[in-house]
């Protein structure tokens, strides 16, 4: 009798936009359709769907760019989609979108200022494959300029947020080993670690029935706060870790450079954040 193989996983990814930059987008979603196709090549996956949420009015020329890319991936194994209409709902309930309606074995959340590494996906699907334990990823992270980004938290006291988001300069050398160990900088660039407390929303690989398990992003977090909510609640159902060999590339910037509108927003989901999970001053 001969056993048949059992079918390749499929994957899902979620990118949330609002009023933002085509060029930027298309990069992203660029180098997102080369790492899916190396992950299908490798026989990580079957296939993927990637839904684009736009969270701003329609356009035509965002229905372009989805329609332009819906060509140039193989429409066997990939499915590009918009989803729009819905208005400003947020960045969390965005995502949600996508996520209460997945059927993959695996969901990547990620922002459009991001580019992949052409193995990213390979190798991150490989490692959650061999360790069932984990329930999601992060990445190594560098900046537009090849600075390194150090996305995998401790959680944080309100002097923590403060002293990263707003100090100058020169008070952040004063508390550098601080935010040294606020940022886990003492985590290895040569081995995976496990038991992050928080990564971030810029890029997390989950196994999607987790992140269903736990309702996705808490819809009450409109932007800022709601990836630290979610890797809380995630480690109910599984370990976070840290992959150095997964490379991405991020050109997000701080809450503090983006105006008052949106330090008001921080400091509102802020409070959100620390009345659900603990006040921490220092």
């Amino acid at each position: 009798m001969i056993n048949n193989p059992e079918p390749l996983p499929t994957l899902s990814v979620s990118v949330v936009i609002y009023k933002t930059d085509t060029d930027l987008l298309l990069s992203a979603l660029h180098s997102l359709l080369a790492a899916t196709a190396v992950a299908i090549a490798a026989g990580e996956i079957r296939s993927v769907q990637v839904d684009v949420i736009n969270n701003a009015d329609a356009t035509s020329e965002l229905m372009r760019i989805v329609d332009q890319l819906a060509v140039e991936a193989d429409p066997q194994s990939v499915e590009v989609r918009l989803l729009e209409g819905h208005g400003n709902v947020g960045y969390g309930r965005g995502h949600n979108l996508s996520i209460s309606a997945a059927t993959s074995e695996y969901h990547l959340i990620l922002n459009p200022d991001v580019t992949l590494a052409q193995d990213a996906l390979d190798i991150g699907l490989q490692y959650l494959k061999h360790n069932p334990s984990v329930a999601a990823l992060s990445p190594a992270v560098r900046d537009g300029d090849g600075h390194k980004q150090y996305v995998c938290k401790r959680y944080p006291s309100v002097f923590d947020f403060l002293l990263r988001g707003f100090a100058p300069q020169g008070i952040k050398r004063a508390f550098d080993k601080r935010l040294a160990h606020y940022e886990m900088r003492e985590l290895s660039e040569q081995e995976p670690s496990t038991g992050i407390p928080i990564i971030s929303g810029c890029f997390m690989l989950f196994r999607t029935a987790v992140l269903q398990s736990v309702g996705g992003f808490d819809a009450r977090y409109f932007l800022y706060f709601e990836d630290f909510d979610l890797s809380l609640r995630v480690h109910e159902k599984g370990r976070l870790a840290y992959l150095p060999t997964m490379h991405i590339t991020h050109l997000g910037g701080d809450s503090a450079s983006k105006g008052l509108r949106h330090i008001a927003m921080f400091v509102r989901s802020g409070v959100l954040f620390y009345n659900t999970h603990g006040w921490r001053f220092l």
